[in-house]
């Protein structure tokens, strides 16, 4: 068997997440994961910061946003499974239960188009990090109530939005074309490079977690598109707010 089969299901590891990051007793339950640096400088400019996240690539703060509805901690998880999984991990240590995620994707279909809002329903495990949490499958699934959230949100805002299958990758520059047009003939409409292990820490952590996701760069043509998705900063923003009150919905 290969070693990234071998799932063990014991529930306590070596180290804890709980033995790194102590419990805060004002940390919100509430948290969005906002993979957009530029909007969290901007929206939490003047927030405080309730503790950081650590790693070789430096501090990370954790912002204690205040809306009209309640506060919520806002964090960017970093980029990529593994590192993404470990802040995860501390932010529920922390006190957090109730997640939403919200970034950017590449597209498998043209007609998803740069901006246009996509809602993952389940996430094709072609990471490693979601192994060691679940057993071996080839899919995993977002948190219904939060999934349920984020479609109450954007039906009231009028906001168009399509859900299904995202393809979850950790090598950005192995996306072949034959590896691409097999995700998209089993129903991915998006890749990126986390969702399969956030979905899966959630249900061995027992938290509720889902993602917004936008329409970014086309990887389904006969060349790459990259259609300057990073450079969208009114759709950014608002995809965040969306995740905001979102997530204060359930």
């Amino acid at each position: 068997m290969y070693p990234i089969l071998e799932f063990d299901p014991t529930p306590e590891a070596i180290i804890e997440p709980a033995r790194v990051m102590k419990r805060l007793d004002n940390m919100p339950e509430h948290c969005v994961l906002c993979f957009f640096q530029d909007v969290i400088n901007q929206v939490c400019i003047e927030s405080p910061v309730l503790a950081h996240l650590g790693s070789e690539i430096g501090r990370n703060p954790i912002y204690d946003l205040a809306t009209e509805t309640g506060r919520i901690a806002v964090v960017h998880p970093g980029v990529g499974a593994a590192l993404s999984a470990g802040f995860l991990e501390e932010l529920i240590a922390l006190g957090c239960k109730k997640f939403i995620a919200c970034g950017g994707a590449g597209v498998l279909k043209p007609e998803i188009t740069v901006g246009h809002v996509v809602v993952p329903t389940s996430a094709v495990r072609d990471e490693g990090t979601s192994y060691h949490y679940l057993p071996p499958g080839r899919e995993v699934a977002p948190s219904p109530e939060g999934v349920a959230a984020i479609e109450a949100t954007l039906k009231k805002h009028h906001i168009p939005y399509v859900m299904g299958k995202t393809w979850t990758t950790d090598a950005i520059y192995r996306e072949t074309r034959a590896k691409m047009e097999r995700r998209r003939d089993e129903g991915c409409i998006t890749v990126e490079m986390e969702a399969a292990a956030f979905f899966a820490i959630a249900q061995f952590r027992g938290v509720a977690f889902a993602q917004l996701l936008y329409g970014g760069d086309d990887i389904s043509g006969d060349e790459w598109d990259h259609r300057e998705w990073i450079h969208q900063p009114s759709s950014r923003e608002k995809l965040f707010w969306l995740a905001v009150e979102s997530v204060l919905q359930f």
